[in-house]
């Protein structure tokens, strides 16, 4: 498997730290609101990471974090009357929720910044002793300037940081570029014991100390949204190397959702929540369209590529559906090609996927071969045509679980949301099939009308009729 990796720019032949296993770290959210969809996308992401290195049968520790003590916090917390503890408790769970409803499982260990206050004060004191951290009005400071290498991840050089920073009045730091290690806290903010008075971690340091904490010194995958390449994960990489670690091998940045070419985020108020999509849209549409895209490239998040992803997961549960009814028997009788298809699936999948994680280019291979058994359910064929197909259909499950897609039950995926009672669908669909028997063409398409004006759409294939919500 190849992945880029942010910190040398390049695609790079994956090699696991230790043989057989995967460790990986992922940037999780500050606990203040609701989640969006860009937080979306690269939970959707590394959840698909992990799920493919667990295919191809690695054993994974995937740690995803939650900032939850900072700033945002305790202002809502003030603005509300609560707690700081009140609000990221309950953000935490409303993320839980939300991340659930979109099929993305729990990390396998997910750690709060105040679990491992204890870690974070000795990871600064290491850093003080090597004279990289400095102590300065209650707060401690990194020394930028001393760490050698410092924008290597971003590309960014001292001289033109230098130039856009600026020491704000009242500041005690030794130079502009320097940054926060530990804050001394002001009177009803949350405050911890330390060696510098009473404070609180910077929100560069937990990362650092978390990931150390939990997956060692030196491990596989570090990564989050582009956004987070600078400063928070330069900042991470100067800490935690600064401190004589090796760190993460490879860094790996999902792109931005865009509205009108512009990055969706709360600051911009140009977001939408998890929920108000999920209250338009199913969760696996959802996925589906932050899958249709390398994760590297941005995403135009609108109703109408929402609609074409809706679209493209109704295709795949109809073949899934007529697969389903097909005949069984020997389906490796069928024709070369048809054999040869289902065969080379899970091939140009893995293919896909192994170069970079392209899960737009995996989907397109499940895709073909949609189109292609499709056309044989379509026309019908012989025992061995039909067998064929459900047989493809079974590595489309397979293959589809790997991006956490194409799980549900065909007819369940295509009745949800109907409002008439399913035996009078069925009773009307008899009817229709009754009117065609007799060619009485006029009452048939007076039915489908009927059914299409209640949001039921009729498909007839090889004989049958089959029915799904519009």
């Amino acid at each position: 498997m190849r992945l880029y990796n942010s910190l040398t720019g390049k695609k790079e032949k994956f090699v696991p730290v230790k043989a057989g296993e995967v460790s990986i770290y992922a940037c999780g959210v500050t606990v203040y609101d609701h989640c969006h969809v860009g937080h979306a996308r690269g939970a959707v992401f590394f959840d698909v990471l992990r799920r493919y290195f667990e295919h191809r049968g690695l054993k994974v520790t995937y740690v995803r974090n939650f900032t939850d003590v900072d700033d945002k916090i305790i202002r809502r917390a003030h603005e509300e009357g609560v707690s700081w503890r009140e609000i990221a408790n309950r953000y935490i769970e409303a993320h839980e929720r939300d991340m659930g409803a979109l099929g993305v499982r729990p990390a396998t260990i997910e750690p709060k910044a105040t679990d491992h206050i204890g870690e974070i004060i000795a990871l600064v004191r290491d850093l003080e002793e090597r004279g990289l951290a400095y102590a300065a009005g209650g707060d401690v400071f990194f020394r930028v300037r001393r760490f050698p290498g410092y924008g290597r991840l971003s590309g960014k050089k001292i001289d033109e940081l230098e130039s856009g920073a600026r020491i704000e009045v009242n500041e005690v730091k030794e130079d502009p570029l320097d940054f926060a290690l530990w804050k001394g806290s002001k009177a009803g903010e949350p405050a911890w014991e330390s060696p510098w008075g009473l404070g609180r971690p910077g929100w560069h340091i937990e990362c650092s100390a978390m990931s150390m904490a939990i997956l060692g010194r030196e491990f596989d995958i570090h990564g989050g949204g582009r956004d987070l390449l600078f400063p928070h994960h330069e900042n991470e990489i100067a800490q935690s190397c600064g401190a004589g670690a090796g760190f993460a091998h490879c860094w790996v940045h999902n792109g931005f959702v865009n509205i009108n070419n512009e990055k969706m985020s709360k600051s911009l108020g140009n977001f939408f929540t998890i929920r108000e999509i999920l209250d338009r849209f199913p969760a696996e549409v959802v996925r589906l369209f932050l899958l249709s895209t390398h994760y590297r490239s941005p995403i135009d998040f609108s109703d109408r590529a929402l609609a074409e992803a809706r679209a493209a997961v109704d295709r795949v549960y109809s073949f899934l559906r007529g697969a389903v009814r097909a005949a069984t028997g020997d389906w490796r009788a069928a024709g070369a090609e048809l054999v040869a298809a289902v065969d080379g699936l899970a091939a140009d999948f893995d293919a896909a996927m192994e170069d970079d994680l392209n899960t737009a280019a995996a989907l397109a291979a499940i895709f073909e071969r949609v189109r292609l058994f499709n056309r044989v359910l379509t026309e019908g064929g012989d025992a061995a045509g039909q067998a064929v197909a459900a047989a493809a259909a079974a590595q489309v499950r397979r293959l589809g679980a790997v991006l956490g897609l194409f799980q549900d039950d065909p007819e369940g995926w295509f009745h949800a949301g109907v409002e008439l009672d399913e035996q009078q669908i069925e009773a009307r669909i008899g009817e229709r099939l009754a009117a065609r028997a007799a060619k009485a063409w006029a009452r048939a398409d007076a039915i489908r009308d009927e059914l299409a004006a209640a949001g039921i759409v009729l498909e007839d294939r090889a004989g049958t009729t089959t029915w799904r919500r519009g």
